[in-house]
């Protein structure tokens, strides 16, 4: 592979004196919040056939659903799908204006042409893409791989450049005890990849795109490189956030950080789907739900209302992408955002044990 990215670098992104943007030592870079520009993306996974076969016109009318309800920032991978939600996301957006959206995306799996003999091993997320494409995917978080990952998703994107690229699912769910040699190859070539393709322009920010804590407090504690943010799915939910509030929000916080908050709707347990984290819901997730419910219920609150409003409220998140799969989930996500919620409702949860005392509420 050749260690350059053929792409013009983008203007701005060192620029030094510009609201918006933080210092590092000597260098100045553009906050993720700013560069995003706004609280709420969307989450690309479910386009990659998660959980269920989606038809292509279905799946390309949710993403015209998402733009027209004035969405601009897509999350993507080359994982969801084996590169279906890419190539799907690129058809869909190929006619927009490119310098009015922006897109993330993440390396760490190649997609071959190899067709997949047996079952693939997902880690934790188990048979989640089943009805995606079938190609290989193998893990490779070399400074070789990590340029042909962006290079492949370029193409399946249908674009010219990536704003935001994450280090995908490099943590304990996918790796188990081999998450830290991984965590390692990646800290020698990935990070060092992006950070360089960062410095020149190439990209705006990048971070790691995972599902659990340790690794981003684990990259937080590096000399260097010098990660922009991170993507955290699940780990800042109003279900699930004692974990992340113990280190890792207030310090990205300190730092400015920026946390985009994935899986908002707890794989669809919050909402009334029997899924949490890719998996059937425990009895006491659906428990918790009910609980939240029914408080929501009196204050006449919808439980995407809450999800949505309780991630954005802490000062290290830069935008929640909630993932949807049919047009009328963005009109939904949309509504939610705009929902005005009764301080009281904030307060009863509080109250019955609900959200952790130390997680800042929108009141």
């Amino acid at each position: 592979m050749p260690d350059e990215i053929g792409l013009a670098p983008q203007a701005g992104i060192c620029t030094i004196g510009l609201t918006g943007y933080r210092r590092r030592g000597e260098e100045t870079y553009m906050a993720l919040k700013d560069i995003i520009g706004s609280p709420m993306g969307f989450g690309a996974a479910p386009l990659g056939n998660m959980f269920r076969a989606i038809p292509q016109d279905e799946a390309l009318a949710t993403v015209e659903a998402a733009w027209d309800e004035g969405i601009r920032y897509f999350d993507n991978a080359p994982f969801y799908g084996a590169g279906l939600a890419e190539i799907r996301m690129g058809e869909a957006l190929r006619n927009k204006p490119r310098d009015e959206y922006v897109i993330s995306t993440k390396v760490g799996r190649i997609v071959l042409d190899e067709l997949e003999e047996g079952t693939r091993d997902n880690g934790e997320k188990g048979a989640v893409f089943e009805h995606g494409r079938s190609n290989k995917v193998i893990n490779d978080y070399s400074a070789d791989a990590t340029l042909r990952s962006i290079e492949d998703s370029l193409k399946r994107l249908q674009t010219d450049h990536i704003d935001i690229v994450w280090v995908h699912d490099l943590a304990q769910d996918f790796y188990g005890d081999e998450w830290i040699g991984m965590f390692e190859t990646a800290r020698q070539g990935a990070f060092k990849t992006l950070d360089r393709l960062r410095d020149e322009g190439v990209i705006k920010a990048w971070g790691l795109g995972v599902n659990r804590v340790e690794a981003i407090e684990l990259l937080l504690d590096l000399d260097g490189p010098r990660p922009d943010g991170s993507l955290l799915a699940g780990r800042y939910t109003l279900l699930d956030h004692d974990r992340a509030l113990q280190r890792l929000m207030p310090q990205a916080t300190e730092r400015g950080f920026g946390i985009v908050v994935g899986g908002p709707y707890s794989s669809g347990a919050l909402v009334g789907g029997p899924n949490f984290e890719y998996a059937p819901a425990p009895p006491e997730i659906l428990d918790k739900v009910a609980r939240i419910k029914a408080i929501a219920d009196r204050h006449g609150v919808s439980m995407k209302a809450a999800g949505l409003h309780f991630s954005l409220a802490n000062p290290a998140v830069a935008a929640v992408i909630p993932g949807a799969s049919r047009p009328s989930r963005i009109a939904e996500d949309r509504a939610a955002l705009e929902e005005v919620i009764p301080s009281q409702f904030w307060r009863e949860l509080r109250e019955a044990g609900l959200v952790n005392p130390a997680a800042p509420l929108p009141e």
